[in-house]
């Protein structure tokens, strides 16, 4: 991938062969972390499909863990995103050896955020399985949980590199260590959760730990492909591996913890949502956990893209050429929100088909193809508000999504949902009325910001 030298100014008034220059760099930037991103999420549709057999109970159990593990580690990652700004901004600079030392804070990072992620897991798991949800999946949830937590250090760590290989541009290891890794975890699956080649069956619990190997693999991949980049520009990544920087820390900390309490914010909502279902009855939270997987799955395209844009857009801000920035954000939007509205097609045409990949039970179609009619009405502004808060994050801003996210989803679609759902007897249909209208209410406030902040560092930049 030739990204190493900044588009140069337009001459003549060629705008188009610069403009599918730009979208060419974005989609090779953004193809492998899409790959990537889609590879993760496959990581727990293989999960949820492979105890499928195992029965609703099951089903339940692992998508109500899934939720309250994720926000706790999700937040640490999010610390991680921090990254995104500072390396991209500093490889646009062509400062080599400052995105080298920004990585080693992210691991410190990574390190220090392992233990109280692992503690807030055990403590969601108490808490949130204990009251009011059905007495089987809350004992199959709490093995899940309890086993998960333990991939908690090769998962932050990976993290930290793989914030760092999108940065400096080496895209293709992070797809690579993904989509392996989900033939990891299959293997594992298979002889853990049903017992095979002398393993005894271990159910849900196997599932949890097949992850863990799998979180481990994929920490090592990229470790791997940190240090062959680095060797390639002829310097040893552990030989001049850089100390504790508290200033740097501290830099990390007031990008990421914005971004990482945003992550925590919308992951937070859906697992409230999920904790919300499992109060209903197993068929309602069964379908609940496949059309939130749905949804999930096709919202790691423009969760991938998100990324592309948070290092395209660094990437322009750091060679100090805004204009650029903003085309890069722009077209991220546009891919977006282009393939959110081919989704949301396939929902409202084929849901039934969808719906089979994960179960045949006839009251699960029935309510999950209602379901999906919500789904495919919110796609778009999925989409939109993804890359946006990426290309926000790009320029270096991540306090305002934190704070849009904590309206849309708390204040606003939560409640909503509540009332719906219980207060006005929609059940599952409630709920996921109130997510559709904090995902609505997000993505035109976040477009509306960044095409504020952009205006306001174009002019900032032309008074200089």
């Amino acid at each position: 991938m030739d990204m190493q030298t900044p588009i140069s100014e337009r001459a003549g008034g060629q705008a188009p062969p610069d403009l599918w220059r730009e979208l060419r760099e974005l989609l090779r930037l953004a193809s492998p972390i899409v790959l990537s991103e889609l590879g993760w999420m496959t990581m727990s549709v293989v999960d949820l499909a492979m105890v499928g057999k195992l029965g609703p109970a099951a089903i339940g159990a692992v998508g109500l863990g899934n939720a309250i593990y994720y926000g706790p580690s999700l937040f640490g990652i999010g610390l991680l995103l921090g990254l995104d700004t500072v390396v991209s901004q500093a490889w646009g600079r062509r400062d080599f050896d400052e995105c080298h030392k920004w990585l080693a804070q992210g691991v410190y990072m990574a390190l220090a955020a392992t233990l109280p992620v692992m503690l807030l897991t055990l403590a969601g798991a108490a808490l949130f399985t204990n009251h009011g949800v059905n007495a089987q999946v809350s004992g199959l949830t709490q093995q899940y949980a309890e086993f998960l937590n333990y991939g908690t250090l090769p998962l932050l760590v990976y993290g930290a590199f793989r914030r760092y290989l999108q940065g400096v541009g080496q895209v293709r290891p992070i797809s690579f260590a993904l989509v392996s890794a989900n033939l990891v975890n299959w293997a594992l699956n298979w002889v853990l959760i049903y017992g095979h080649l002398g393993f005894p069956a271990m159910g849900v619990r196997g599932s949890a730990i097949s992850t863990c190997f799998a979180r481990l693999y994929m920490a090592a991949v990229l470790v791997y492909a940190a240090w062959a980049h680095e060797q390639g520009r002829g310097h040893s990544l552990f030989r001049h591996w850089p100390g504790m920087d508290v200033a740097r820390l501290r830099r990390l900390c007031a990008l990421g913890l914005p971004a990482g309490t945003q992550v925590v914010l919308e992951v937070a909502g859906f697992g409230a949502a999920t904790v919300m279902a499992a109060h209903l009855d197993p068929i309602s939270l069964a379908t609940h956990e496949i059309v939130l997987n749905c949804a999930a799955y096709t919202y790691m395209v423009p969760l991938g893209i998100s990324a592309a844009a948070a290092v395209a857009v660094g990437h322009a801000v750091g060679a100090g050429d805004r204009a650029r920035a903003g085309r890069a954000g722009y077209m991220a939007i546009g891919l977006g929100a282009g393939f959110m509205a081919m989704m949301a097609c396939l929902f409202l045409l084929f849901p039934r088909t969808i719906l089979s990949i994960w179960t045949s039970n006839e009251q699960v179609f029935a309510l999950g193809t209602h379901i999906l009619l919500l789904v495919a009405g919110f796609q778009i502004f999925d989409g939109i508000q993804s890359v946006t808060t990426g290309a926000l994050r790009g320029m270096g801003e991540t306090r305002f999504p934190m704070w849009m996210n904590l309206g849309a989803y708390w204040v606003f679609g939560l409640p909503v949902g509540g009332v719906l759902c219980f207060a006005l007897g929609w059940r599952l249909t409630g709920l996921w009325t109130g997510l559709t209208a904090a995902l609505i209410s997000l993505a035109v406030v976040l477009l509306l910001r960044w095409r504020r902040d952009l205006r306001r560092s174009m002019q900032v930049e032309s008074e200089v």
